[in-house]
This record gives structure tokens, C-alpha cells and sequence, in this order.
């Protein structure tokens, strides 16, 4: 598999988890979604708040545009609603991003500034790679939340996305 199949399909795999995992925690009631937990982010909600501001901060770096962020920590609640309608639109402007990178594009080195200070640079794969993989991260955070109510999270593999959603790829 080419690292451009590969990136294309884990776009699409890291939205379909997403929308499979808000489609979970629309079933709870919302204040097991906002109710207190000792977590980093406080709650279900806001750790998915999280990755969100994170997706966004590295949109704008793929962009080599300013984000305008100076925090990685929400700064006010958003209603689950709201943060799956958002994240959904960031989803499909990632997958289209990778749908229309060239094979050189790749490999581009891009430089951007951190939020918390210091220079960094990454390749545009590498960036890719890093919001799929935090987004799995704090998925599985959530997912640990959602046991903690005393309810089955739902199955979010890549494994099961490659059966389930093959026309995906």
C-alpha cells in the first residue's frame, strides 16, 4: 500500500471513528457527556474539544496560515451537537486535503511555531499522522469515560472500519 492510499484511508478511517463514536455519546444523557471526571480535559466533551482545537491548529499549519490559537485546552464548553457538526466539517476538509495532495507534497518539510513556544517542523505525511494518531488517543480516553457510565463503548478499530467501510478506501 502507498503512503498516499495509506494517508487517504486513515482521513477516512479517523472520520469514521469519529462519527462512530458521537453517534455513541448522543445516546448518553448529556451530563454523563459534561459530568466532572478525573480526566486531564475534565470531561468526555471537552477532551473531544481538545483534539478538535488540536485538528484545527494543525489545519492551519498544512495551510501556512495563522490559527489563532493560544491554547490546546478548550476555553468554553460546546454541546455535543455542536462539537460532532465541527469536527464532522474538519473531517472532510482533511479528507479532501489528503485526497488532493500531489506525491511530492508528501515529503514537503513545513515549519510552524507551537502553541506553548518553540519552532517545530514536520513533513505534511508526518502531520497527517499525528492528527489521526492524537485523535485515536483521546478517543480511547473517551471510550474509557463511556465505560465509567456503566456503558459499552462502541468498537472503533481500524480493523473494523477495513471490513465494515471497504468502499471507503
Amino acid at each position: 500500500m502507498s503512503i498516499t492510499r495509506n494517508i487517504r484511508m486513515l482521513t477516512r478511517y479517523n472520520a469514521w471513528a469519529n462519527q462512530v463514536l458521537f453517534a455513541a455519546l448522543a445516546e448518553l444523557p448529556e451530563d454523563a457527556v459534561m459530568a466532572p471526571r478525573p480526566t486531564v480535559f475534565g470531561n468526555m466533551a471537552n477532551t473531544l474539544q481538545h483534539a478538535q482545537v488540536v485538528d484545527v491548529i494543525w489545519k492551519a499549519h498544512l495551510e501556512g496560515m495563522p490559527h489563532g490559537m493560544r491554547s490546546r485546552v478548550p476555553q468554553q464548553d460546546m454541546l455535543l451537537t455542536a462539537l460532532a457538526a465541527a469536527q464532522t466539517a474538519l473531517d472532510q476538509w482533511y479528507i479532501a486535503y489528503a485526497d488532493q495532495l500531489t506525491p511530492a507534497a508528501h515529503d514537503e518539510l513545513l515549519s510552524f511555531e507551537f502553541v506553548d513556544g518553540g519552532h517545530g517542523q514536520m513533513t505534511r505525511d508526518d502531520i497527517l499522522l499525528h492528527v489521526v494518531n492524537h485523535k485515536t488517543y483521546h478517543r480511547g480516553v473517551v471510550a474509557d469515560m463511556i465505560c465509567q457510565c456503566g456503558v459499552r463503548p462502541p468498537v472503533m478499530d481500524l480493523p473494523v472500519f477495513l471490513r465494515d467501510i471497504p468502499s471507503q478506501l
